[in-house]
C-alpha cells in the first residue's frame, strides 16, 4: 500500500463497510469499484485498476462491501448488497466529482441495478455474470441493459458465467479478455501471458474513460 493510500471506515444500514482510497494528484473522475460474491478487493483486475488509473486522472475507490468486512464467507441476498451499495455513496461523492460505479462480478450486478438510483455517471461491469455457469436460461440480462448510462462490460474469453459472444445487443461496449476465466486467469497455454491479459483491462478501461471525458 502505498504512502498515499488511505483507509475509510463508512457506516451502512448493512452493516459497517470500508473503502480503500488510492488517489490522483489531479483527479476528474472517481472510480467506485466492490468485489464479487466469492472474493475481495484483492482481485487481479481491481488490484491493477487501483495501480494504473490514478496516473490517468482517476481517483480508485476499493469498496469492501459489510459481509466481507465482518468476515463472513457467504454474501448476502442481492438487495442487501444494494443496500450497503447505497450507504458507501455519499462518501465516493464527497469529492464532488463524477463517480464511475464499477464492481467485478456480483458487484456488477449492484453497480448496473443502482446506477441510476445513485446518479452515476458510468458503470464499469468486470466479469458480469450474465448466467449461472451451465444455466444460460437464467439470464440477468436486463440488470446489464436496465444500467441507463454508459457501461464497459470486460469479460473473459472463457468465463463460465458468460462468454463475450452470448451478451446480447446493446448499447454497452465490450472488451473480451481472450482466454480469460471469471477471474481474468488465463492458461497457461493460452497465446497471451496473465500480465499481458490484465494490461488489455487496464488499458480496455483507461481508454473507455477517456472517451466519457469527451463525450
Amino acid at each position: 500500500m502505498s504512502r498515499m493510500t488511505s483507509i475509510e471506515t463508512v457506516e451502512t444500514d448493512a452493516g459497517q463497510a470500508r473503502i480503500t482510497w488510492h488517489p490522483a494528484k489531479k483527479a476528474d473522475f472517481v472510480l467506485a469499484v466492490s468485489h464479487g460474491a466469492g472474493g475481495g478487493i484483492d482481485a487481479r483486475d481491481l488490484q491493477a485498476l487501483a495501480r494504473e488509473l490514478p496516473q490517468h486522472g482517476v481517483t480508485v475507490a476499493l469498496v469492501e462491501q459489510p459481509w466481507r468486512v465482518a468476515g463472513k464467507k457467504v454474501a448476502p441476498a442481492p438487495k442487501t448488497l444494494d443496500v450497503g451499495w447505497r450507504g458507501i455513496w455519499p462518501a465516493v461523492q464527497r469529492k464532488k466529482l463524477p463517480v464511475i460505479a464499477g464492481g467485478r462480478s456480483a458487484g456488477a450486478r449492484v453497480a448496473c441495478r443502482t446506477a441510476q438510483e445513485l446518479g452515476a455517471a458510468a458503470v464499469l461491469a468486470l466479469s458480469f455474470p450474465l448466467h449461472p455457469p451451465g444455466k444460460p436460461e437464467k439470464s440477468r440480462a436486463d440488470e446489464l441493459l436496465g444500467a441507463g448510462v454508459p457501461t464497459l462490460v470486460v469479460q473473459g474469453g472463457n468465463d463460465p458465467f458468460g462468454k463475450p459472444a452470448e451478451f446480447p445487443d446493446g448499447t454497452y461496449d465490450l472488451t473480451e479478455i481472450p482466454y480469460g476465466d471469471h477471474s481474468f486467469a488465463v492458461p497457461k497455454r493460452a497465446e497471451i501471458g496473465q500480465d499481458e491479459a490484465v494490461a488489455l483491462i487496464t488499458q480496455s478501461v483507461t481508454d473507455w474513460i477517456k472517451g466519457l471525458r469527451e463525450c
